[in-house]
């Protein structure tokens, strides 16, 4: 039976052999097997499965690798890519007649059906062709998503039958027809697995050898295609094999690895003296394990995390987060991002200097983002932990996190930390929004009785024995105007500005510049949001004042600057969205103020630790108990925020210190760091002018005083809008103690913020004295109570020229001080 079987066979593979085309045409009409009537006839030589990679660009546009992903480590090249020795040993190892037949080694087949049939096993005998043809037969199983469909895939492909076997034959006979020699064989050496996750020549050789497919030495490629043949038998990055290991040479490769170099001798493919200089050879692996996962890129992790995340939610890759992410993984894509090496090298060098990655204290955590003002690209982005996303690793240590400080959670980020006082900037923007002027003045005191705020969204908002007060106990004025309020972040002064604006508008604003809270929830908008109490990212917070340094027009972040297929074609990248959050002439309203936060106010430490300095805007924050310390800042063409938090418990990092330096202070170390190589990199240029509107004097009448309290008049003089100030006592017909004029005075136009003076009254009513005859600097000084007016007489006597000659009222009157005398000097 096994004879008439093997017949049977036979006629079919003579057939093949001769004459493919008779055999796809004419076997169905012959009726000869008719399982050949169920199979496709042609199997496409498809795009293969490999790795994508991640990179950044340096200055000099070198490209760095910053990680790879793959469901195979494959890097698919063509022929001239491949060593001669490694397509020698593969023919000559695997397929010795490859060149000669149609697809079907019918020698090695005829050997394998007769076997078969007798011991009921299938056997050996795949040309080169029929091995590709289950390769990609296999690969098609891989890329099926769901498990339960890819096995059966998986099974169908590589069961042992007689039918699995003869639809690979036909499979082999078509492709045969459609490609020539030179490429399959390419395919077949970019297809085939090396062991493990390593599939192709390319990664075999970089994995096994630390070198390429075109450079490998004979003996290398005769050892890599000895792996082919059994990969679990023969691979050689399991160094403890007691069968192929280190300790006996690699035994089971080097017998498979000779047996390939004879094989090539006999076939005359290498010369006898290679030979022996091949064999003689000893099998030194240099295992070589590819980047795979973010793990791979240390200091760069986190941002390169970020970039998965990107791609995970571009439909580029697919309908869905899983479908996208599995695509990529197995598309041979290259991703160019929009990392600054310089940036960010600078950032994470200050941020190892600086914060430790664990401490004693507690769980402290820092973090530094630049973004390139206009364009919305990530430049830097690190932070002082290290990354993992592996349980095991995370839990080694509380030096690791896979949690993305820097990010939104949707983003892998965490839930956010309060931007503090560096989110006062939002007020500043709907003040100036609103037709306010940065001089001018509101009323500033500590309260526990705010009253209510104006909320439009949800209606007039109390806050009964809500006490906020400023940051020192020293910072007690009762009418800041927004620019001192700007550049000494007093609390009071911007709660006095959110008095006279709509909570609601505050958030609007903060919403223009992208701004969102980290946990995906909507912004908050009650009086304390003034001050930064919502969670946000710090990437967001670094967006939002790069859209202040591009005159009011904001840019959302993107980390991709191109994405190359592999066959070489550039696919579509998300792009940044721009769009106008303030008019330019109210960004630059604000940029003055933040401006004078740099270089007279709380930003003081890191203007002037940067250098080179170019123009450039900022704002600090802190947070109740400094939780959180911020520096947030930005030139015309890069804008950086610097912080360290409390990423559990609420830390005091004005009682902590670091190697460094104070906790509280390592904002204003590692900030200047960072941008002073951006300084000297991209430059920076002035910021666009302020409105004149938002610059204008505001002037009110000197309210009168007199006949008050001191406390009354003082209290009088701030809810105006001017500073107070104690003139002491003079003599005066009024009450002691009560104000008798100011300077200016009352009913004076004068700036609002200017300082009034004001006297009070001794109690004693004064008497002024003889004036007459003295010169006029003499009653002047005499009179300095007084508001002395003079008049001048022609006189022909010489001796009372430039004296006074008369005074009204007359000497020994009674006259409140401040009341006018006026006094004659004699003129020529």
């Amino acid at each position: 039976m096994g004879f008439v079987g093997t017949s049977v066979v036979v006629g079919i593979l003579v057939t093949a052999g001769m004459t493919p085309v008779v055999a796809l045409a004419g076997l169905s009409a012959a009726n000869t097997i008719t399982v050949f009537d169920s199979l496709p006839g042609y199997l496409g030589i498809e795009q293969l499965s490999q790795k994508s990679n991640i990179y950044a660009t340096q200055s000099d546009g070198t490209r760095v690798l910053l990680a790879s992903f793959y469901d195979q480590d494959r890097v698919e090249v063509e022929s001239d890519a491949i060593s001669q020795f490694v397509k020698d040993a593969a023919v000559s190892g695997e397929d010795p007649r490859f060149f000669e037949h149609n697809g079907i080694d019918i020698q090695g087949t005829l050997r394998a059906v007769v076997s078969t049939m007798v011991n009921d096993s299938l056997q050996g005998g795949s040309s080169i062709t029929q091995q590709y043809v289950k390769n990609v037969l296999v690969q098609k199983c891989e890329v099926i998503a769901e498990q339960e469909q890819s096995d059966l895939c998986y099974t169908a492909a590589t069961e042992i039958t007689v039918e699995r076997k003869l639809r690979e034959m036909r499979f082999a006979i078509a492709v045969e027809k459609k490609y020539d020699k030179v490429d399959i064989l390419r395919q077949y050496l970019n297809i085939t697995g090396f062991g493990g996750t390593v599939y192709g020549i390319e990664a075999a050789a970089n994995h096994y050898f630390n070198t390429t497919a075109s450079t490998v030495t004979l003996p290398q490629a005769a050892s890599l295609v000895a792996i082919v043949n059994n990969p679990r038998k023969f691979q050689l990055d399991m160094p403890d094999s007691v069968t192929n290991g280190a300790a006996n040479g690699y035994a089971a490769n080097k017998m498979r690895r000779d047996y390939i170099l004879g094989e090539m001798l006999a076939e005359k493919k290498i010369s006898a003296a290679q030979y022996e200089g091949a064999v003689a050879t000893v099998i030194t692996p240099v295992i070589t394990a590819p980047s795979t996962g973010c793990a791979t890129s240390g200091a760069n992790a986190y941002f390169c995390d970020y970039v998965v995340h990107a791609l995970q939610t571009d439909p580029t890759f697919g309908e869905d987060e899983e479908t996208r992410m599995l695509n990529f993984r197995r598309g041979g894509y290259d991703v160019y991002t929009t990392l600054d090496l310089d940036l960010q090298g600078a950032a994470v060098t200050t941020m190892n200097e600086n914060v430790p990655k664990v401490s004693d204290v507690g769980d402290v955590g820092a973090v530094i983002s630049s973004v390139q003002v206009g364009t919305g690209r990530v430049l830097a982005m690190t932070q002082n932990k290290d990354y993992s996303q592996d349980p095991a690793v995370l839990n080694s240590g509380a030096n690791y996190t896979a949690i993305n400080y820097n990010t939104d959670r949707a983003a892998g980020g965490s839930s956010g930390f309060q931007p503090g006082s560096t989110y006062k900037v939002f007020t500043l923007a709907e003040w100036l929004n609103e037709g306010h002027s940065l001089n001018e003045r509101v009323d500033s005191a500590r309260t526990s009785h705010w009253g209510a705020f104006q909320d439009s969204c949800r209606g007039p908002q109390r806050y009964p024995g809500w006490n906020p007060r400023n940051d020192s106990l020293r910072h007690t004025g009762s009418n800041y105007s927004a620019l001192e309020s700007t550049i000494n972040s007093y609390n009071t002064g911007f709660l006095g500005m959110a008095k006279e604006l709509d909570l609601c508008g505050i958030r609007k604003t903060a919403e223009a510049f992208d701004v969102h809270r980290a946990d995906g929830d909507p912004l908050r908008q009650g009086a304390s949001s003034v001050l930064g109490t919502n969670e946000v990212a710090p990437l967001t917070m670094a967006v939002a004042f790069a859209g202040i340094a591009n005159d009011g027009v904001t840019c959302t972040p993107v980390v991709i600057d191109r994405i190359v297929a592999a066959d070489g074609t550039e696919l579509p990248v998300p792009q940044s969205e721009c769009s106008a959050s303030v008019e330019p002439a109210i960004a630059g309203a604000m940029a003055y103020a933040m401006q004078r936060v740099m270089s007279e106010g709380t930003a003081r430490s890191s203007y002037y630790r940067t250098s080179p300095r170019v123009p450039m805007i900022g704002k600090t924050g802190t947070t109740g108990g400094a939780a959180d310390t911020w520096m947030s800042g930005a030139s015309t063409e890069v804008a950086t925020v610097a912080g360290v938090v409390s990423v559990t418990g609420s830390l005091d990092q004005r009682s902590m210190y670091f190697d460094s330096g104070y906790a509280a202070t390592a904002r204003h170390r590692m900030w200047p760091d960072v941008m002073s190589v951006a300084n000297a990199k991209y430059g920076g240029d002035d910021f666009v002018d302020a409105s004149p509107s938002a610059l204008r004097t505001v002037r009110a009448a000197v309210p009168d005083v007199r006949g008050l309290s001191m406390v009354e008049a003082q209290t009088t003089l701030e809810s105006a809008g001017f500073t107070y100030a104690d003139g002491g006592e003079t003599a005066a017909n009024q009450p002691e103690g009560t104000p008798i004029r100011s300077d200016p005075a009352a009913g004076t136009r004068a700036q609002l913020g200017s300082t009034v003076t004001v006297y009070s009254s001794t109690g004693v009513q004064p008497t002024f004295p003889d004036v007459v005859g003295m010169t006029e600097e003499e009653a002047q000084q005499a009179l300095v109570d007084y508001d002395v007016q003079t008049q001048n007489q022609t006189t022909s006597d010489q001796t009372l020229v430039g004296t006074v000659i008369s005074m009204s009222p007359p000497a020994g009157d009674t006259l409140p001080a401040g009341d006018s005398i006026s006094i004659v000097i004699g003129r020529q």
